[in-house]
């Protein structure tokens, strides 16, 4: 009996441990784009960082989304374990009831708060090099394919009204996953896309037929009224100088919802990997402070509380 009554205790002390081990480890819930897609593969790349560099005691599971207007409805019914990304254009709109979120106003939209930013969706005019083009006016008299349904199809069309383009290019009517065997086959003169640089299907443009990545002049991304970024030379197979184009700044945010602790870890663990990430995928060298200073955007006080400690400024607004 006392044997019995012995392992009964170990084992009950057993569970106590287990139970309390369990209790620690942190959830978290990611949701990004659609998988396949970059950033898809930068959500699980980041899961692996947090996994990694908190020792398992935070571990992140990542969620398929249909793009950035979803994750931040979501909002509405997620609680404190959810992070997601988008543009904090559209943080702010949310808040305040305007574009996509007329009339769909929450009070979950105003406690909105952000941690870091991930690589920018960063626009790409990719043209053959036996075009000769080497600036936007250049297409004119090409065929270009601009997708369906992206941001890059979006902007892309956008900007070939705003510089007077319109009407003299052709739009190749295909889907942007046909762009580099089109160009190679020569169906198609060149393509626009937007992600994080390097871009997957840019690199492989690049490496299978020359090409030639379009710079745009500082008065015509000012017009755009979007983020100058510079993609630097040697980006590309190819490419000898850097390119001067448009971004769209991206964030990684979660809500007030989330205790401060937990926005602290995760704010940490990503500075403090970042470096290691940017060795196995180079698109997070594109990720630096600077990107902290975006207008009309709030951090969560964990995030305010590591740059704090790091002496790092936010926006005026926090």
């Amino acid at each position: 009996m006392k044997t019995f009554m012995r392992s009964m205790a170990v084992g009950t002390a057993l569970s106590a441990v287990m139970m309390t081990a369990a209790s620690a480890e942190t959830r978290i819930t990611y949701k990004s784009a659609k998988t396949g897609s970059s950033y898809y593969q930068m959500g699980v790349e980041l899961a692996e960082a947090v996994k990694r560099g908190t020792d398992g005691d935070v571990i992140m599971t990542i969620e398929e989304s249909q793009g950035s207007v979803q994750n931040v409805m979501e909002v509405r019914a997620r609680g404190g374990d959810y992070v997601f990304t988008t543009p904090p254009s559209l943080a702010t709109a949310a808040a305040a009831a305007t574009g996509p979120f007329a009339d769909k106003g929450h009070e979950n939209f105003s406690e909105i708060r952000a941690l870091f930013p991930i690589p920018s969706l960063t626009m790409h005019f990719v043209m053959s090099a036996e075009t000769g083009a080497t600036k936007l006016a250049d297409i004119e008299g090409t065929s270009v394919l601009l997708g369906k349904g992206s941001f890059g199809a979006t902007e892309g069309e956008k900007y070939i009204d705003l510089f007077g383009l319109a009407g003299k290019v052709e739009i190749a009517d295909a889907e942007l996953s046909n762009a580099v065997a089109a160009l190679k086959n020569g169906q198609i003169d060149g393509f626009v896309t937007a992600g994080s640089w390097p871009a997957p299907n840019v690199i492989e443009a690049a490496a299978s037929t020359p090409v030639t990545v379009l710079s745009m002049s500082e008065e015509e991304i000012a017009k755009t009224g979007r983020t100058a970024m510079t993609i630097p030379a040697g980006t590309y197979a190819g490419q000898s100088a850097d390119i001067h184009t448009t971004s769209l700044p991206v964030m990684a945010f979660t809500t007030t919802a989330m205790d401060e602790d937990t926005a602290y870890l995760l704010t940490k663990t990503f500075w403090e990997s970042k470096a290691e990430m940017a060795g196995v995928a180079p698109w997070w060298d594109g990720v630096n402070v600077d990107m902290l200073n975006q207008d009309g955007i709030a951090f969560h006080p964990g995030a305010v509380r590591y740059y704090d400690e790091q002496g790092i400024a936010l926006p005026a607004a926090n």
